[in-house]
């Protein structure tokens, strides 16, 4: 890349990370170029569409997500370890408004540039209840499909102002729910 071209690509990204972070993920694009001083044209030459330039700004948080619940993978309680990875997807989900329907969205899209990130995340989150499944806390009926479902209505739920005071008591609510072998022990 030209060196004037990775400047403008790196100028975008933080740009684009300031509007997202006022506006939510459904801000305007044309805000976004814009705000960084260049034409549409320039910002639609790096990334072609809004889940491009998502999937540029979300990818090193999907990693670290990813690799938190890696690492979790040898925690000495396998209960505790889901728990505190699904808080953890859950805050995030809520520090990038907006950012949960496109996940859900992209997670049955396979075209969609966020598509494989959010897949490694449903697949770390699988892990991680597999594991507390073998240890007899998680559900059995339960699989990773249906908690990324579930990390979903629960980050939706934070997102609502509404409903906002309850969602930790409904986060724990789902999780003792989820993990019914945990209080057990």
């Amino acid at each position: 890349m030209r060196v004037d071209a990775k400047k403008n690509y790196e100028h975008l990204l933080i740009t684009a990370r300031e509007v997202f972070a006022q506006q939510g993920a459904g801000a305007s694009l044309r805000d976004v170029a814009r705000k960084a001083e260049v034409g549409l044209g320039t910002l639609y030459r790096h990334f072609p569409n809004r889940e491009a330039l998502l999937e540029a700004l979300l990818r090193t948080s999907f990693d670290a997500l990813a690799a938190k619940a890696r690492e979790l993978e040898s925690a000495a309680q396998a209960g505790e370890a889901l728990t505190c990875w699904l808080q953890e997807i859950i805050l995030f989900t809520h520090q990038h408004r907006g950012v949960i329907a496109l996940m859900m969205s992209a997670i049955e899209d396979h075209d969609s540039a966020l598509h494989s990130s959010c897949v490694t995340l449903r697949a770390a989150g699988a892990s991680l209840l597999l594991r507390a499944q073998e240890q007899g806390l998680a559900r059995q009926d339960l699989n990773g499909s249906e908690l990324f479902d579930l990390i979903a209505a629960l980050a939706w739920l934070r997102d609502q102002p509404s409903h906002a005071p309850r969602s930790d008591r409904l986060f724990q609510v789902i999780a003792d729910a989820i993990l019914p072998g945990a209080s057990a022990r």
